[in-house]
């Protein structure tokens, strides 16, 4: 077995990330950006400092299920769901069901928050669940504990910041209970077949399956669509794609944002 199979089935048994799900490329590009923080030469020197070091194990999860969000990212995709998209769910029904898969610390989930307890505060007869999910334990607990820098604030309004956020004494920002009260966070692989819930209005997963091969979007694609409503709705990121396999399962309700509705 050569040296970058047995770090992979290292991988795979230590961090039960399955490597088999991702892109060859992708997944020597974030060990090679590991080898080169540790000095390791090789494959081989890399997989022996990991068992030396335990504390590298937990930057190379992080390294592989690679973090970057902001709060209202792509904000017109936000502006579609705020005008469009949530008011056209609440018609139908008074509560919403919402999946935000992929969720990494917690931005998402709890921009698309502070939209619907704006929503709901119109009409206090509406309410809404979101589940938000992670495969990376430690990025959801920190989601789930809701503490912000100041930084990750820079493109908030200071109304906004003042409705859902408490300033802390060293300078953080903490989520107030009642946006927290809309969230349940719960970790979740997404390649293990099973949706995190069933019967869902509205999933969200952006910015994810571009690490995926394509077998594996064309799974997730089948799983998310499975669970959704008859006439759900299903967001992806900006620069992913439904597979040719998958593309008579949604319909286009905004190509350009990427916003898809599920057919029946």
């Amino acid at each position: 077995m050569d040296g970058f199979a047995s770090l992979k089935r290292f991988i795979e048994h230590t961090l039960t990330i399955q490597c088999s799900n991702y892109k060859e490329d992708y997944i020597k590009r974030r060990l090679l950006s590991r080898m080169r923080s540790t000095n390791s030469e090789s494959y081989d020197t890399y997989l022996a400092y990991l068992k030396a070091h335990p504390p590298e194990l937990e930057n190379l999860r992080n390294a592989l299920t690679i973090n970057v969000t902001e709060f209202f990212r792509d904000g017109d995709v936000y502006d579609s769901m705020k005008t469009e998209i949530l008011p056209a769910l609440f018609t139908q029904r008074k509560r919403l069901r919402i999946w935000c898969a992929g969720c990494s610390t917690g931005e998402e989930p709890y921009s698309l928050a502070m939209i619907l307890t704006d929503l709901i505060a119109r009409d206090p007869g509406l309410s809404a669940q979101i589940f938000a999910t992670d495969i990376d334990r430690v990025v959801l607990a920190k989601a789930e504990q809701g503490t912000f820098t100041e930084k990750a604030m820079v493109k908030l309004p200071e109304a906004q910041i003042r409705r859902h956020f408490t300033r802390l004494p060293e300078g953080n920002y903490q989520v107030k209970p009642q946006l927290k009260s809309l969230i349940q966070f719960r970790p979740h692989d997404l390649m293990s077949g099973v949706p995190a819930s069933r019967w869902l209005d509205l999933i969200i997963c952006r910015n994810v399956t571009i690490y995926f091969n394509e077998k594996q979007k064309d799974e997730l694609v089948k799983m998310f669509h499975g669970a959704l409503i008859s006439g759900g709705f299903y967001i992806m990121g900006k620069t992913e794609y439904l597979g040719r396999q998958v593309e008579d399962l949604f319909a286009a309700h905004n190509s350009l944002q990427k916003i898809y509705r599920k057919k029946d």
